[in-house]
């Protein structure tokens, strides 16, 4: 059965654009992707209430983002043969339930397996968005509204943190996560109301799917523990779980069901445009190793001067998102990705003149330029990556796209961490870091340029 709400009710350029569905979507990724940054400052209670160390509680962490990684391709499948609003609907209200067993745990374990659901329901959310934007908008707007989604997520990502932060302090953690459930009422009512009914339904997942999900999710989940290894030094470690992951990926690549995704992942048209993404997201190493480890050992800053310049970084991409989609819709997709990739490279250069002197605004303005650059790129690669992706295959593509984001937020910051080791700490290995950094984002430049976008986009 064909998802309806992707294929028989494709807008086209004559078609009003139906923002209620687009809102709809940003709002429900915005709970997903809340969800990390929510959780993150609950970390150091959770391990005192419920008597685990340091080192345990970042599972509360892992046990959210590996089920999103490691499910997103087989989901995304099987989104493509339901109807995506039941299916939006289910992970909403699956999202809520799995935040309140989160939230009134009693154990470790059991806060664990809440956070591996709630991955499981953000994976749902991550695959039915795309097709939900395609199925409201002509695709000569798409980028226009994939900005839109863009912009709420960074700043209700933003301002989520400091409201947990204060709720933590306030209440405790276990309020941290209900604080979402009058939005996700919210949300499940407007999905109810504004979503278009396709046929389809939630069929039962076959065989295949099943065996995906073992295989790839095993294979995506035994990666990303061995970068999470490689920042813990455990570096034996690291290679066998990578060796897993290999073979693992490989097993998959045989399998009959793998081959529409390694048909649309050789095409030009949405390989280039992936391998950019997956290259230029590697930033997130700078912002969320290299940095903070710069401002504390060389400057000798505090985690509020360092929390205070990445407010920058969050600023400029959330104002720069609904320009790139502008701008994605009225000129060539890759060169607008282009030019944001490469305001990124240089925001990236520039942190190499950095000093030991360095202030909050020596930081600000090179984030800012990074957190615009990557607005630019994003939105517009997003449009390329969607134009690309044939009518019944939307949610493959987007779990495809999602995977690739999630593996590059995990590798970018282990490469950081690993160039820092070797450069020597310090300004040393700050600068090895950079420059691995800056390599990586100037390779998404080239594959970006290389890209010639499908039909349905400026080329």
């Amino acid at each position: 059965m064909k998802n309806t709400l992707t294929i028989d009710e494709s807008p086209t350029a004559d078609t009003p654009m139906r923002w209620a569905p687009v809102m709809v979507a940003a709002l429900a990724m915005l709970m997903v992707t809340l969800e990390m940054s929510l959780a993150s400052v609950t970390l150091p209670a959770i391990g005192a209430e419920l008597d685990v160390g340091s080192g345990a509680t970042k599972w509360v962490i892992l046990a959210y983002a590996l089920p999103t990684a490691a499910l997103a391709i087989p989901v995304g499948r099987w989104v493509d043969q339901a109807d995506a609003r039941t299916v939006f609907l289910f992970a909403v209200v699956g999202v809520a339930l799995s935040s309140v067993l989160a939230a009134v745990a009693p154990v470790f374990w059991l806060l664990v397996l809440a956070r591996v659901l709630q991955g499981a329901m953000g994976a749902l959310v991550a695959a039915v968005y795309m097709p939900i934007v395609a199925a409201a908008v002509p695709p000569e707007r798409r980028g226009r509204a994939l900005g839109y989604v863009a912009t709420v997520m960074p700043l209700g990502a933003m301002a989520g943190t400091s409201i947990g932060g204060f709720v933590a302090d306030g209440l405790g953690w276990r309020p941290v996560f209900v604080l979402k459930l009058p939005v996700l009422a919210i949300v499940l009512w407007l999905g109810y109301r504004m979503l278009p009914r396709g046929t389809g339904g939630m069929p039962r997942p076959d065989r295949t799917l099943y065996g995906d999900t073992l295989i790839l999710g095993g294979a995506v989940t035994a990666l990303l523990l061995a970068f999470d290894r490689v920042e813990s030094d455990a570096f034996v470690l690291a290679g066998l779980l990578a060796a897993g992951a290999l073979a693992l990926g490989i097993w998959w690549t045989r399998l009959r069901s793998s081959r529409p995704i390694l048909s649309l992942t050789r095409r030009p048209a949405f390989g280039l445009p992936l391998l950019a993404l997956l290259l230029m997201a590697s930033y997130i190493g700078l912002t969320l190793f290299l940095l903070p480890f710069y401002v504390a050992d060389v400057v000798d800053g505090s985690p509020a001067m360092m929390g205070l310049a990445l407010m920058f970084f969050v600023g400029s991409f959330a104002a720069g998102s609904p320009f790139a989609g502008n701008l994605a819709d009225r000129f060539p997709v890759r060169l607008v990705a282009a030019a944001g990739g490469a305001l990124s490279l240089g925001g990236t250069l520039a942190m190499l003149t950095l000093g030991p002197d360095a202030g909050v605004v020596d930081l600000a303005w090179r984030l800012a330029l990074i957190g615009l650059g990557q607005s630019f790129f994003n939105i517009p690669n997003n449009t390329a990556i969607l134009a690309a992706t044939p009518a019944d295959m939307v949610g493959a593509g987007s779990g495809v796209s999602m995977t690739a984001r999630t593996l590059a937020f995990t590798v970018g910051p282990s490469l950081a961490a690993l160039a820092y080791t070797l450069g020597g700490s310090g300004a040393a290995g700050f600068h090895s870091g950079v420059v691995l950094i800056a390599a990586l984002q100037g390779a998404g430049l080239l594959a970006s340029l290389a890209a010639r976008p499908a039909r349905g986009v400026n080329a």
